[in-house]
């Protein structure tokens, strides 16, 4: 009788283990869409608390005093293939209007000036569209102008980003107008999703609301694209 119990004691640890085990990958292998904000604060979120904040449910990055280094708010969740739904709005980007961007692939760089400074790949709007590749390379082979002739300077725009693999395809209200393949793939690594307070000496102010993740999407397709704009 005491075998048979130290058997079954023994079963249940067994699957009790394989069980956390599946759902430890399930977890890590998860699709279908997360709201990245809730609306109402910033859980989830980290960065300099002066410089973000939640008013009328949507993230404000806004300073009043020079950013010396280029400074975000990045989810503590991590992630490597993805579709990311934005909407998002220059208030003010100081004399010149100075651009914004999410930056994905990448981690925070504390070691290049600020605590939440970011080294990966961003994607900018709306003043200069394009990319970057931020603390490496710097600007990336991507043609800004397409986004211009779609994206709208202070007012609400709607982007898709769209990360597979080594690709990264961007929408902007939508049109489809980055395909950017990665030719470094050392470059390309799990990490945050990081919305930009660009450096500046004045003032400025950026606009995110209704941020939806949709981790290994499926469909390696804009959503928001027509078939016809493809």
């Amino acid at each position: 009788m005491k075998g048979f119990l130290s058997c079954v004691v023994a079963l249940t640890l067994g699957v009790t283990a394989l069980t956390a085990e599946e759902g430890k990958k399930k977890a890590e292998g998860r699709s279908g869409e997360i709201k990245l904000f809730n609306g109402k604060d910033l859980e989830g979120w980290e960065g300099h608390k002066d410089l973000w904040s939640v008013q009328d449910g949507v993230i404000v990055g806004k300073n009043t005093k020079p950013v010396k280094v280029s400074t975000y708010l990045a989810t503590k969740e991590k992630f490597r293939n993805f579709r990311l739904l934005a909407t998002v709005k220059l208030v003010d980007g100081g004399p010149g209007d100075m651009h914004s961007g999410i930056a994905v692939w990448g981690r925070t760089a504390p070691e290049f000036g600020d605590k939440y400074t970011y080294q990966g790949h961003l994607v900018m709007f709306p003043s200069g569209w394009g990319m970057f590749d931020l603390h490496r390379r710097g600007g990336l082979p991507v043609d800004g102008r397409v986004a211009k002739k779609y994206g709208k300077q202070k007012d609400w725009n709607e982007l898709e980003i769209l990360a597979i693999g080594d690709r990264l395809q961007v929408a902007v209200n939508g049109h489809k107008v980055v395909d950017y393949h990665e030719t470094k793939p050392e470059l390309i690594s799990k990490g945050p999703i990081a919305l930009q307070l660009h450096s500046n000496d004045h003032p400025q102010e950026i606009h995110f609301k209704d941020l939806v993740i949709e981790p290994n999407p499926k469909d390696h397709k804009l959503k928001t694209v027509k078939e016809k704009s493809e």
